[in-house]
């Protein structure tokens, strides 16, 4: 008999989530409102966000059978250094929302993972401390200012931070319209009430947020301006000082002032990759920024096949966008990623329970990706390539993303 409801596990105890869906509605039970739609949701209608999901469902896998999978190794080498794992911590903002020093408890996971975290220039952690933190590889990740003496302020302090990549976002020229995370203020960085009143009804994710007498800041920003101002506030004055003017040419000049692996992140054009590419990047991400800034553009995952026909090789090959499975990551490296980036996975966990959290989602998606490979009848990572799938399945019609709650029972 089919039982009559499922339902995940969405308790304290991450050791009994064995699915990222499982910390997701945990995560959604301890956050408020407000801070769970700015982690969960997209651009206007969504529909990008829908498709990064989808694109995972579009095609057959093809096992092959009588294969030694005794001894799966999910290693990879990525920019000369092997990894336990074909996967990166993605560049994240306003981590400390999620849970207190959030920024310093993901680079820890990541660290006992062994992979590498790329740390947000909108971290709510100095650059230093997540330093301290990491025994893996410490990429930067950076928005172009119109203020260029904020851009060089930064690279000097990744520099001597011993961070070894530097990870430019360029599909960041003006803010996304986020129209259900607006909803929630009554102008920018202000609150509405409505909000304000629900955020009472978390009094545990409260008294972590402040358990150091303070909200979380970003204080790598601060540290430039000199002046201290709210989480909001600061987001806020960010925005209004992005450069939408960057192009080709302040590629050059960064890549000039940047003496280690520089990675472009945001590409969605294979014309795009060839200019970055002869621009003399190390890597780029393809990636549609998780559905946050243009709605109506296509998944990475589909991209990856023309970009790898003429990168795979030449440089990093990487994307992010969607990754909830095992799976997920099979199907990229088999189209040809070399690795891919991770970001609201690993944030489910950690706004569950911390480290811990962030941890077993690194561990799910580990083990999911053993269990995957097994199952193909692929024993290593290098051994994913297109034939682990069947014939292409029928184009299914377009998600038509109807408004989802973000408050999980």
């Amino acid at each position: 008999m089919w039982p009559t409801s499922r339902t995940h596990y969405a308790g304290r105890r991450v050791e009994r989530a064995v699915a990222i869906e499982d910390l997701r509605r945990a995560a959604h039970r301890r956050l408020p409102a407000f801070v769970a739609e700015y982690l969960e949701g997209g651009a206007e209608r969504e529909v990008t966000l829908a498709r990064n999901r989808d694109a995972f469902s579009q095609r057959t896998l093809a096992p092959r059978a009588l294969v030694d999978v005794s001894a799966v190794n999910l290693s990879t080498t990525l920019f000369g250094q092997t990894l336990p794992l074909p996967l990166v911590v993605a560049p994240t903002g306003l981590n400390g929302l999620l849970t207190d020093q959030g920024d310093l408890r993901l680079a820890a996971a990541a660290s006992q993972a062994g992979v590498p975290f790329a740390q947000s220039m909108v971290s709510m952690a100095t650059i230093d401390a997540v330093a301290a933190r990491l025994h893996t590889p410490h990429w930067m990740q950076l928005y172009v200012l119109r203020d260029r003496d904020f851009v060089l302020h930064l690279i000097d302090r990744a520099l001597a931070a011993h961070c070894s990549a530097l990870v430019l976002t360029v599909d960041g020229p003006v803010y996304g319209n986020r129209e259900w995370d607006r909803r929630h203020y009554v102008r920018p960085a202000v609150l509405g009430w409505p909000s304000r009143i629900e955020t009472l009804a978390h009094p545990r994710w409260l008294a972590d947020i402040w358990r150091r007498g303070r909200g979380p800041r970003f204080v790598n920003v601060e540290a430039f301006t000199g002046t201290r101002m709210s989480a909001p506030q600061t987001a806020h004055w960010l925005r209004e000082r992005m450069d939408a003017s960057l192009n080709w040419n302040d590629l050059a000049w960064l890549r000039e002032r940047w003496p280690r692996l520089l990675i472009v992140k945001g590409l969605l054009a294979a014309d795009d990759v060839r200019r970055a590419i002869d621009a003399g990047v190390d890597g780029v991400v393809l990636s549609n920024h998780g559905g946050r800034q243009l709605d109506l553009v296509g998944s990475p995952l589909d991209l990856l096949p023309e970009v790898a026909s003429f990168a795979k090789g030449r440089i990093a090959l990487l994307m992010d966008g969607g990754i909830r499975r095992g799976s997920d990551i099979a199907q990229a490296l088999a189209l040809g990623a070399d690795a891919v980036l991770v970001g609201r996975a690993a944030l489910y966990g950690l706004a569950a329970a911390g480290e811990d959290g962030a941890a077993r989602a690194l561990a799910i998606l580990a083990d999911e990706l053993a269990r995957t490979m097994a199952l193909l009848g692929r024993p290593s990572v290098n051994a994913l390539d297109e034939t682990i799938f069947a014939c292409e399945a029928e184009p299914r019609p377009a998600t038509t993303n109807g408004r989802r709650s973000v408050r999980v029972a």
